[in-house]
This record gives C-alpha cells, structure tokens and sequence, in this order.
C-alpha cells in the first residue's frame, strides 16, 4: 500500500536532509505507528512536502508529485502559507481563489486515480502575535472543511484540536513561531493521522 503525505513545511519536515526522505515530523511519526498497527502490511510511504509551498505550488506540482506516483493514500496539509505570505500588508489571497484551487486538485485525484483521501486542516497555533492572522486563516479554514465534506474520506480538525491542547497546557509546548509543530505537536498529529488511517485502511479491506 503506497501511502502519499503531500504539504508544506509541516509535512516537509526536513525530509531532503533525511536518508530515508520522510524527514522528522508528523509524517515519519504517522508511518511508524501505521507499521506498528498493520504489521501485515507492507508499505510504501513517500514525502512531498516542501517548505514555502502554498496552495498554487500544489496545483503545479499535483501531477507529478501526486497523481503520477499512483497512490492508494493520500494526506493532504496545505493553506497555512497563503495566510502567512501575505500577513506583513493583509493583502490576502482571494478566498475563492484558494477554494477553486483547492477543488480542482482534489476533483483531480478523485477522477484519475483511486486512492483515498485524509485531509489535514491547515492550523496557526494560538500566540499574541499572530491572532490577527485569524482575519484571513478562519475562512480558509471553512473552505478545507467544506472540501473536506465534499471529498474527503477522513478529515482531522487540527486548528480546532491543537487550540484545545494549549488550552490545557501552553501554546509554546505546540509551536514556537506559531505555526511549525514541536515533536509533541508532531506526534501529536500522527496519532490523530493514524486513528484516521485505521478508518481508511478498514474500508479498504472490506473490498
């Protein structure tokens, strides 16, 4: 089963610099408990995150970086960077610019393979300093969720999951800039992408 995380910076995790090209972040920690769970299983999990990408770097590369790779899984985390490219001047990308992107790459993937989806909310991880980014993220936020209705085969909340989690603790054990994961952010992430994959993976079986 080949198994496809597709992002930014938060999927990309230093993957260029890793031997085994899955980097150290929630996708290394998500293959590892996915292992654990289906020890029956063989895998193939590829990394294609890229630091900096925003949702038209995906639209781009979908093609070769997704759809010619022929997966049976794909994870999908991307939006944060349209938000944060633009932060300094709020001169922020449309919104139905972002959707209409966003849907063309997904009614891609559904029409030309047969791979399932896991759809990963984009997050800012609450700090003073970056709460008048919400202006722009908490619509882009609804758009991934509407998509997510639409396409989807699973979907983690993770902006509405992670704020609980530094409510009950602090922001800073979640992110130190707001926006990339500690590793108890990033585990924290696969656990949630795991549990989402079992549901995937028991669908799967049941053909």
């Amino acid at each position: 089963m080949k198994v496809l995380f597709i992002g930014d910076s938060i999927t990309d995790a230093g993957r260029i610099q890793d031997e085994n090209g899955m980097g150290n972040g929630y996708a290394l920690f998500a293959s590892q408990l996915i292992r654990s769970r289906h020890p029956d299983t063989e895998f193939e999990f590829i990394n294609r995150g890229i630091g900096g990408n925003k949702m038209a770097h995906l639209v781009e590369r979908w093609q070769e970086d997704c759809i010619d790779l022929e997966p049976d899984v794909v994870a999908v985390l991307i939006g944060v960077n349209n938000t944060l490219c633009r932060s300094d001047t709020k001169n922020w990308y449309d919104n139905d610019e972002f959707e209409a992107m966003y849907r063309g790459i997904l009614t891609d993937l559904k029409e030309k393979t047969g791979a399932k989806l896991i759809m990963l909310e984009q997050f800012l991880v609450p700090m003073p300093y970056n709460a008048y980014m919400r202006e722009d993220m908490d619509p882009k936020i609804q758009i991934t969720r509407r998509l997510a209705l639409e396409f989807a085969d699973a979907f983690i909340p993770l902006d509405g999951l992670i704020t609980a989690e530094c409510v009950r603790t602090y922001p800073v054990c979640w992110s130190h800039d707001g926006v990339h994961p500690t590793e108890a952010c990033a585990r924290f992430i696969a656990e949630h992408f795991a549990d989402a994959f079992d549901h995937v993976f028991n669908t799967l079986n049941k053909k």
